[in-house]
C-alpha cells in the first residue's frame, strides 16, 4: 500500500532534481495556511475556508480515488479557494475565479522540468478525453523569458488539446510555494466548481490512466 505524504511530498529523487534547480521550498509544514499573500504579493492567496464548506463531502469523494497512479494526490482538508493569477492563451489576466462553474485540474510546468515533460502528453490526452464545458485541464508553464521555448516544446510534442497559460515571473508558483503547496515541479491541484481546492501533489502523474480518470470524474461529480 501506498504511504502518502501530506500533499504529495515528492520522492528523494524529485527532491533532488528541484534542489539543483533552485527552486526546493524547503522542509515546512505541507497544509493550507488560513492566509497568504497572492502573486506577486497582492491580495489573498488563500480565502475563507467557510467558503468552501459544501465541498468537504467532495474532498472525501475524491480522496477515496487517490489511489494507483494518483496515489500521492492528497486531500484539502478542509478546502479552501485559492486565488492564483496568470496570464491566458491570448496573453490576458486570469485569476482561478475565472473558471466559476468548471472542475479544473491546475497543472504547473516549466521546459526545463523532465517529469513536466514526461506527463504533458498525459495531461493532453486527459483534456481530449474528459474536457468540455464541466472540467478543464488548466497547465500554466512558468519558463522566465519569451514564449518561443514553451511554444516550441508543445509543439514538438504535439500537446494541441491544452490552452496556452503562463506565468514567466513564477509568481504562482512562488504563492503556492509559500502556502507549503509547491516543492518543487510538476505542481498540481484539483479544484471544484466553486474555485475550493480539492486535492494537490507534487510530482508527475500517469494523467491518461484510468485512475487518474477515475478521480477527475469524482471531482466533478460524475462517481
Amino acid at each position: 500500500m501506498t504511504t502518502k505524504r501530506p500533499f504529495g511530498l515528492p520522492s528523494v529523487r524529485l527532491i533532488l532534481i528541484a534542489a539543483v534547480l533552485g527552486i526546493i521550498a524547503g522542509a515546512g509544514a505541507v497544509y493550507v495556511r488560513n492566509m497568504g499573500s497572492g502573486n506577486g504579493g497582492e491580495g489573498s492567496l488563500v480565502a475563507s475556508a467557510g467558503a468552501c464548506e459544501g465541498a468537504v463531502t467532495k474532498v472525501k469523494s475524491v480522496a477515496a480515488f487517490s489511489k494507483g497512479e494518483v496515489a500521492a494526490m492528497v486531500a484539502a482538508e478542509p478546502p479552501r479557494p485559492l486565488d492564483l493569477s496568470f496570464k491566458g492563451p491570448d496573453g490576458q489576466d486570469l485569476k482561478t475565479a475565472d473558471f466559476a462553474g468548471k472542475t479544473v485540474l491546475l497543472n504547473l510546468w516549466a521546459t526545463w522540468c523532465g517529469p513536466c515533460r514526461e506527463e504533458m502528453p498525459a495531461l493532453n490526452t486527459l483534456q481530449k478525453e474528459m474536457g468540455g464545458a464541466d472540467f478543464e485541464v488548466v497547465t500554466v508553464n512558468i519558463d522566465t523569458g519569451s514564449d518561443d521555448k514553451p511554444k516550441a516544446f508543445l509543439a514538438e510534442y504535439g500537446v494541441d488539446a491544452l490552452g496556452y497559460y503562463r506565468d514567466s515571473s513564477m509568481g504562482v508558483f512562488n504563492a503556492l510555494k509559500k502556502e507549503g503547496l509547491a516543492f518543487g515541479l510538476p505542481v498540481t491541484l484539483v479544484m471544484d466548481k466553486q474555485g475550493c481546492l480539492i486535492s494537490a501533489m507534487n510530482g508527475p502523474a500517469a494523467w491518461d490512466s484510468p485512475d487518474a480518470k477515475a478521480l477527475i470524474a469524482a471531482a466533478k461529480g460524475g462517481v
